[in-house]
């Protein structure tokens, strides 16, 4: 007989908190340990090999195949000192995870043994199977040829006793077929358009850096408790359970103590993290029951994505240790939060000027509101497109739901910068910016409040937010690659940088002061978007909808069609023109979107199908026989007199009844739903159809959940959400 629900239980509430191994060092003496990062690069590595790689990190020029195997010769050495014996290419394909395909260093010498072998060709290069990774139909079954390749940029890392080596991943003709490589030309189509407006500020700047500062949202729940549950294990969310008595309306979890057993694992995951170079800085309790947060410091993007992945792939592996498992899913719980990534992002120059930030006199002033400015428009202009690029199944649960961003992208200003972008409007072209305190006020400037950070306050429902030197990309899902919205956001503000500038110029070339023909661009831009996609207020009402519908924001719901976005001629002239993706790119990462959106529906309606036929109508029934055994008893016992007697026992068993019968039409219709859809062969004709059946699912919980409210506590099989998430 297997472990009944209360064992489980009462294991999960027992457990103690795992043995942390500290370093005896402090955290800054080993950070970065297991990454090939500058310091290793200057100790294992000769002079020439060096200062090539240098050059090819910092201003991308080509690594020769001598070089390349000069690279490889130092961390080969450095690998074995730490116990290394495989490589593999560590790559982001479409599948929202990590790939790895593992190669020993071991190698023939020649002489009848072997040695550790590692040389240039297989840091740069490897050949994994390029049909078995989703691709959208740009390979064909038996056409299996594709390439990982070296990205210097992101440091080498060791996991275990593997060399981990950070790679893009194309197809053999040339396309993308992941994530790494549209961000990289995204950010470098941002940079290249960013350098000329700033060259007008400061000539010495010749790179503009987009960082990424990401906030890790996600679930602990106790491993045996997850075992219990089909659904949490096969999609990573609770298909059904009735809301605890219980959840998140006494507020007390968030910012709370956290839990011994959980900072033993928050501990245990932040060394881990800083090992690999990830500079973790934060942990707290989130809003809801057994929910936190992880964030590092900021990042350069690709980097910081890049550990985003690894702590995600620590996240699981760490829980483990600790009797948990980690829950990325955007919600895994009905009626309580769920989590989101939260994506802070900015722009820098290589001088070390912050663009998203007021700077210290009038000129850097005034390029802080340029690139503020055409920020706000290109998020304006691409709305929907931003808005596709975070839209997936899962985190379809989430959006507009009370808890998180709407699915209506529009900007949180604030009224300090509202005011100014208003003032702006109103004075001449040449009015200084100033920040009020470092300089005697005067008639006609426009001035920013000195302590700015402090002075906008913060609006969680807003998708993008302005925290007084960043944006914030709130709308961005907990299990997703942060390269999805980057990669769309870094190339819509490029596309709006490259036409403000040109603007500029022709403002320039008819004779007018830099500094003013700026202005005089910034000005209609302002005028245009300062009423559409700012919106300061509550962007969880319906009125909100109403107004933004009519402001020409999208409004859309349906993830299916939110992807069509990505194929729309203003976003393929954009990430054309950009050279960010092919059009045949967008077709074939649309078919693998509206694909995994069918089959994550798909498992779901299964799962649940069958839980409701195995687990939940069985149980129903066996509490069911018990009343029926209590009637037949009392109709024994007082006769005639039965009925009034057990006429509670008879409502129930109607109750039952009716919820059952209820459950197996809806069974029965999702079957057939599913059915239908299964025959579409048009992937987005058939991401459609699932979307109604994804719809569907509330009708079929909601006869599942009513029961776990009459079944016995004794004979209900499924860990409730009072046990889910109160033991931790």
């Amino acid at each position: 007989m297997g472990t009944s629900r209360f064992e489980l239980v009462q294991k999960a509430f027992t457990k103690k908190a795992a043995p942390v191994e500290t370093p005896a060092e402090r955290p800054s003496e080993y950070f970065g340990e297991l990454t090939f990062d500058r310091e290793k690069m200057h100790k294992y590595l000769d002079a020439k090999t060096l200062s090539a790689l240098l050059n090819c990190i910092d201003n991308g020029a080509p690594l020769d195949r001598k070089t390349a195997d000069g690279v490889a010769a130092g961390m080969k050495t450095w690998a074995l000192s730490h116990g290394v014996t495989h490589i593999t290419h560590w790559f982001q394909p479409l599948t929202e995870g990590t790939a790895e395909k593992h190669d020993s260093f071991l190698d023939y010498d020649g002489k009848g043994g072997v040695i550790e072998a590692f040389d240039g060709k297989a840091l740069a290069q490897q050949e994994p199977d390029a049909s078995s990774f989703p691709n959208g139909g740009i390979r064909a079954t038996f056409e299996a040829r594709g390439y990982t390749a070296w990205d210097p940029t992101s440091p080498v890392f060791i996991q275990d006793d593997t060399l981990c080596i950070p790679t893009v991943f194309i197809s053999y003709t040339g396309e993308a077929l992941d994530y790494k490589t549209p961000l990289k030309k995204a950010l470098k189509a941002v940079s290249d358009a960013a350098v000329p407006i700033c060259k007008m500020f400061d000539p010495k700047v010749t790179k503009v850096y987009s960082y990424l500062g990401w906030e890790q949202e996600y679930f602990l729940v106790d491993e045996n408790l997850y075992a219990a549950r089909p659904d949490l294990m096969i999609t990573g969310r609770t298909l059904m359970g009735h809301a605890s008595s219980k959840n998140q309306q006494l507020e007390d979890h968030y910012f709370g103590a956290i839990p011994s057993r959980v900072a033993a694992f928050m501990r245990d995951l932040e060394i881990a993290g800083l090992r690999l170079g990830i500079p973790l800085k934060t942990r707290h309790n989130e809003v809801a029951p057994n929910q936190f947060e992880l964030a590092p410091i900021y990042g350069e993007c690709n980097l910081s994505n890049d550990q985003n992945q690894m702590v995600m792939n620590l996240m699981d592996k760490i829980a483990r240790k600790h009797g948990f498992v980690v829950l990325l899913h955007e919600k895994p719980f009905d009626g309580v939060n769920g989590s989101g990534k939260h994506n802070n992002w900015s722009l820098g120059t290589n001088t070390g000027t912050p663009l998203m930030a007021p700077g210290k006199d009038a000129k850097s002033n005034l390029q802080f509101v340029t690139f503020f400015v055409n920020t706000l428009a290109a998020v304006q202009k691409h709305n929907a497109l931003l808005k596709a690029s975070i839209a997936t199944a899962t985190n379809a649960h989430r959006l507009g739901a009370n808890e998180a961003p709407p699915a209506i992208v529009s900007a949180f200003l604030g009224k300090t910068m509202t005011d100014v972008l208003r003032k702006l409007l109103t004075v001449p072209s040449d009015t200084p910016i100033e920040i009020a305190g470092k300089k005697g006020k005067s008639l006609g400037l426009v001035e920013i409040p000195e302590i700015f950070v402090d002075n906008t306050d913060r609006n969680r429902t807003s998708p993008f937010a302005f925290t007084g030197n960043r944006f914030e990309f709130r709308a961005v899902g907990s299990c997703a690659n942060c390269a999805g919205a980057m990669t769309a956001l870094n190339a819509a503000v490029a596309e709006q940088l490259i036409a403000f500038k040109a603007s500029v110029d022709k403002e320039i070339a008819a004779g007018k002061k830099w500094n003013v023909a700026i202005m005089d661009c910034l000005k209609p831009i302002i005028a245009d978007i300062i009423d559409v996609v700012c919106f300061d207020g509550n962007g969880y009402t319906d009125e909100w909808k109403a107004e933004a519908m009519k402001r020409g924001l999208d409004v859309e719901t349906s993830v299916p069609q939110m992807i069509t976005e990505f194929t729309k001629p203003a976003a393929v002239e954009m990430f054309t023109k950009l050279g960010v993706y092919s059009e045949g790119e967008l077709e074939a990462r649309n078919e693998v979107k509206w694909e995994t959106y069918s089959k994550k529906v798909q498992i779901e309606s299964r799962v649940m199908v069958r839980m409701a036929t195995n687990h939940i109508i069985p149980a129903a029934l066996e509490y069911k026989a018990k009343l029926l055994k209590e009637v037949a008893l009392s109709k024994e016992v007082f006769g005639d007199d039965f009925k009034a007697e057990s006429s509670s026992e008879i409502a129930i068993i109607k109750t039952i009844s009716g919820y059952v019968a209820d459950i197996t039409e809806k069974v029965a219709a999702m079957k057939q739903a599913r059915k239908a859809a299964n025959a579409i062969s048009d992937e987005y004709k058939k991401a459609v159809a699932y979307h109604e059946i994804a719809e569907s699912l509330f009708a079929l919980r909601r006869p599942l959940d009513k029961l776990e409210e009459i079944v016995d506590n004794k004979t209900w099989p499924l860990p409730k959400y009072r046990e889910l998430l109160f033991i931790s």
